[in-house]
C-alpha cells in the first residue's frame, strides 16, 4: 500500500508511503490520492485534510521509470492537482518536494514545512515541462522571477527562504511537519464547516477563470515536448544515470 490514511476527529491525514523511491507517484500512488481525497471530500464529518509523505522526501514527483497512471477524473493528475475541493487541503512538507511533488503543494491551500525541507522544479533538466500546473500556479504562489528561476534552473528553494516569500504558512522544525500541519487543521477544523466550504468554493471559483487557460497551454507544451528527441534523451539519461547530450529538436 502506497498511502495510508489517518483520521484525527474531524482532520483526515493523507501520508504518501514509498520511501524507497522518495514517494515518487506511480499508478497505484495516484489512484489511492484519489480515494482518499474522494473520502475527504464526501464525508460531511471532516473538515480539513492534511497530505504528507514520509521524513526523507514529501514527493519527487512522478516516477519516470513506471509512470503516474492516468488522471482520474475528479482529482486529474496524481489525483490531486485539478480537483475541485471544497474541504481546505495543507501540505506538510518534509525533506524534498520535486517536480510533481512541488506541484501537489502548490495545489495544496496552505503549506507547512521543516527548516531543512526544499522544493524544486527539475523538469527542464530532463527534458520534460512541469504539466501539473507549475508554470502558471508557481508564478502566482512566488514572485515572478522566483518561479521562472526554478522553473528554468531546476535549482531547489530552500523552506526558510520559500518562508520568507510567503510560500510557507508556517515553518516547523526538522521532522515536524505533520505535527505542525496537524496542529493549524485544528485551529480552521473548530470553525463553521459551511462558512470554511464557501470560503474556500469562492477563492476557487476566482482560480479557475486563471487556471483553465494555464492548462491549456500547459497542455500544448506538454505534447510538443513529449513528441521531442531531447524528452527521450532527458528520460534515458535519467534513467541511465549519465548526463544528457541534448539533439536539441
Amino acid at each position: 500500500m502506497t498511502v495510508s490514511t489517518e483520521r484525527r476527529g474531524n482532520v483526515l491525514l493523507v501520508t504518501i508511503d514509498r520511501p524507497e523511491k522518495r514517494n515518487a507517484i506511480d499508478a497505484a500512488t495516484t489512484a489511492a490520492l484519489d480515494a482518499a481525497l474522494n473520502e475527504l471530500d464526501d464525508d460531511p464529518a471532516l473538515r480539513v485534510g492534511v497530505i504528507a509523505g514520509t521524513p526523507v522526501a514529501f514527493s519527487a514527483g512522478t516516477d519516470l521509470v513506471d509512470g503516474p497512471g492516468e488522471p482520474t477524473p475528479r482529482g486529474g493528475n496524481y489525483g490531486v492537482v485539478r480537483r475541485a475541493r471544497r474541504t481546505p487541503l495543507i501540505a506538510a512538507v518534509d525533506g524534498l518536494a520535486y517536480g510533481g511533488g512541488f506541484e501537489i503543494v502548490l495545489a495544496c491551500d496552505l503549506v507547512v514545512a521543516a527548516r531543512d525541507a526544499r522544493f524544486a522544479l527539475p523538469e527542464t533538466a530532463r527534458g520534460l515541462v512541469a504539466n501539473c500546473g507549475a508554470l502558471f500556479r508557481a508564478p502566482r504562489a512566488l514572485p515572478r522571477n522566483i518561479a521562472l528561476e526554478m522553473l528554468l534552473t531546476g535549482e531547489p528553494l530552500a523552506a526558510e527562504r520559500a518562508w520568507s516569500l510567503g510560500l510557507v504558512n508556517r515553518l516547523v522544525e526538522s521532522g515536524k511537519a505533520v505535527e505542525g500541519a496537524l496542529e493549524l487543521a485544528a485551529v480552521i477544523a473548530e470553525h463553521s464547516p459551511v462558512a470554511l466550504a464557501e470560503t474556500l468554493a469562492v477563492v476557487a471559483e476566482v482560480e479557475a477563470v486563471l487556471d483553465e487557460p494555464g492548462w491549456a497551454a500547459t497542455e500544448r507544451a506538454t505534447e510538443i515536448v513529449k513528441a521531442s528527441e531531447d524528452a527521450k534523451e532527458g528520460v534515458a539519461a535519467f534513467r541511465e544515470k549519465r548526463p544528457p547530450r541534448w539533439p536539441g529538436r
